[in-house]
């Protein structure tokens, strides 16, 4: 599909307002997106686990307006907040070619998350896409389309929305994996998040995702300052191809079961990542020494006790604990006996792998 298939050409005029309600997952990127063209377009592809309890819930109620400019307010943890406005500006001039309709109403954003606000767990990749997904439904109780019952294109439209507002954005529509970007090794788009359409071998089933938070409060520089950075990179080149040749091996390992090379590509992927922070001009480092101590002692662990625990970071200083069902209990004893103490008032989330977005109220 092309940008010109998700244009609303017609909508009824005459609803004069009403409400939506949607959760939305973050998800962790196994193979990383850093670095993008204009339009939110990824220079390497990517792909992720789109997580369970990692949410950001999402109420939009919109009312009919006469004035014909953007008209909305934001309310974050029941709070509302004047900061997130900008960020919502843009994204709805972004989207407006698509959603004609956003001028007619005044829209009252409500949300809320489960974790802590811009830490490194892609609270821009949930909050943007449950707003997306609360406008898209908001579209179809105008629309007059034969798009209307289309699942499918309902999905390509709210991840082509969500990925205008932040990019990862696109990959919290669907789970359990979502491949971004173009690829030759997986079917795959620039414009949305596509599910992967490999083989998973039942070793990755009820994959778990324990996330450490060392740092919960803002990171240093943002997400968008640091894709920015890497026009120019002198490793920008390899790093993207690094990226291609990773999401081809993470295709083959996913169908063969074989967890060890899935550890070493997703801890590569993980250190790529922060070398090219620390890399650019300017250089930054989102790590703390805490960081650092919870993967020594990943790794420590893993060498003495044969397991399959494997870390891997966002954009940030919290560490992603990515590890088998099946090795569920004594990881998480592990977490209590020897890394708690590294963590932000002793705070860690249990979560696993999820199946995407769900719609609560209409």
């Amino acid at each position: 599909m092309t940008e010109i298939d998700f244009i609303l050409k017609s909508y009824n005029t005459d609803i004069k307002g009403g409400s939506v309600k949607w959760e939305s997952p973050s998800n962790i990127a196994l193979v990383k997106y850093w670095g993008k063209k204009e339009n939110q377009i990824p220079e390497n592809p990517s792909i992720s686990f789109t997580l369970t309890d990692c949410k950001t819930i999402t109420e939009v109620t919109f009312s009919k307006k006469e004035s014909n400019n953007f008209s909305f307010d934001i309310y974050f943890e029941g709070e509302k907040n004047e900061a997130f406005k900008p960020k919502i500006q843009t994204f709805f001039e972004r989207i407006e070619v698509y959603m004609p309709f956003l001028k007619d109403y005044h829209f009252k954003i409500e949300t809320s998350n489960t974790f802590p606000h811009s830490s490194g767990i892609a609270s821009s990749a949930s909050g943007m896409s449950a707003i997306a997904l609360c406008l898209l439904s908001i579209e179809q109780k105008l629309s007059y389309t034969s798009n209307r019952g289309d699942l499918s294109y309902f999905d390509k439209k709210a991840s082509f929305l969500a990925r205008l507002g932040s990019g990862s954005a696109c990959r919290s529509i669907n789970g359990e994996l979502v491949v971004w970007g173009k690829n030759k090794s997986t079917e795959s788009s620039d414009l949305y998040g596509v599910k992967f359409d490999g083989k998973v071998h039942e070793n990755f089933s009820n994959y778990q995702d324990t996330i450490l938070l060392v740092d919960k409060g803002e990171k240093q520089v943002s997400s968008t300052i640091g894709h920015k950075l890497m026009y120019g990179h002198p490793f920008a080149k390899e790093r993207f191809s690094q990226a291609h040749n990773n999401l081809e091996k993470l295709k083959t390992i996913l169908a063969s079961g074989d967890i060890k090379a899935f550890v070493k590509v997703v801890e590569s992927e993980a250190l790529t990542l922060h070398a090219m922070m620390m890399t650019s001009m300017p250089y930054f480092i989102l790590m703390k020494p805490n960081t650092l101590q919870i993967i020594n002692k990943i790794w420590e662990y893993r060498a003495e006790n044969n397991s399959n625990v494997c870390f891997t970071l966002d954009a940030g200083a919290n560490v992603h604990m990515l590890y088998p069902e099946n090795e569920k209990e004594n990881i998480l004893e592990f977490i209590k006996n020897e890394l708690v103490i590294y963590c932000q008032n002793g705070h860690y989330i249990c979560d696993q792998i999820g199946l995407g977005a769900n719609q609560i109220g209409f």
